[in-house]
């Protein structure tokens, strides 16, 4: 049965893509039962919880509770994006939040496989991310064990950063050494002049922040960067 979960999350994120996941570290944090709603109407099909703990990253942000709060009030695929130093420890609180996809860093953990199993064997999606100094070599051991591998484009941490371009090597590095179902992701700078490049190099799910939420219109936000990925992939 777990399994089961576990491949309708892939299969609705796949059938979704190119994905374009916004980034809630954007949204108003006074209204984030709102903000989920329309997201939701604006047609998302992936939200990404920016977990923080102040540790592993200088920021902090929310934690389970809040994502559990906010899972009744949408349909979409709850991505939690941990930014945290020990994933492992804190994993079954996010599991029982109702997070679909968990995505935590290569280098917050000594060792990812067993975490990665973890998270697979409760039905839900594994996501490894690395960060923008981190080689692409690092990972290669555990590729077959993603379900989604993040690329950073930015420093973790902070909205607002510009698109790193050396993440685009990474991504086309990556393309070529995944297995077919794993899907790419890219989080960090992504708007309509860095999306296209992304999507030519591999990315299917595409965390966006700004170029969402300072937009007056969701919907429009979205499906344009919808349509720039797919006028590439």
């Amino acid at each position: 049965m777990s399994q089961h979960k576990r491949q309708d999350i892939l299969t609705r994120l796949r059938d979704a893509a190119p994905v374009i996941a916004p980034s809630m570290l954007k949204c108003d944090f006074g209204n984030l039962k709102r903000e989920v709603e329309r997201l939701e109407r604006a047609g998302a099909a992936a939200l990404q919880f920016d977990v923080m703990d102040g540790h592993f990253v200088p920021n902090l942000t929310y934690g389970p509770a809040v994502i559990e709060r906010l899972r009744p009030h949408a349909e979409a695929v709850f991505d939690a994006h941990l930014m945290i130093s020990d994933p492992a420890f804190y994993l079954d609180g996010f599991l029982e939040a109702g997070c679909d996809l968990i995505t935590f860093h290569y280098e917050a953990v000594p060792e990812p496989g067993p975490l990665l199993g973890r998270i697979r064997e409760a039905g839900r999606a594994a996501g490894l991310a690395i960060n923008p100094g981190t080689p692409v070599e690092s990972i290669e051991p555990y590729l077959e064990a993603c379900d989604v591998v993040l690329v950073m484009s930015v420093e973790p941490g902070f909205g607002g950063q510009a698109f790193i371009p050396s993440a685009l090597d990474k991504l086309r590095r990556l393309r070529d050494r995944v297995p077919r179902t794993t899907l790419l992701s890219i989080d960090g700078g992504i708007g309509p002049e860095t999306i296209g490049p992304c999507a030519r190099a591999g990315a299917r799910i595409f965390a966006v922040g700004s170029a969402i939420f300072d937009a007056n219109d969701y919907r429009r936000a979205i499906e344009q960067l919808r349509q720039l990925a797919e006028a590439i992939a």
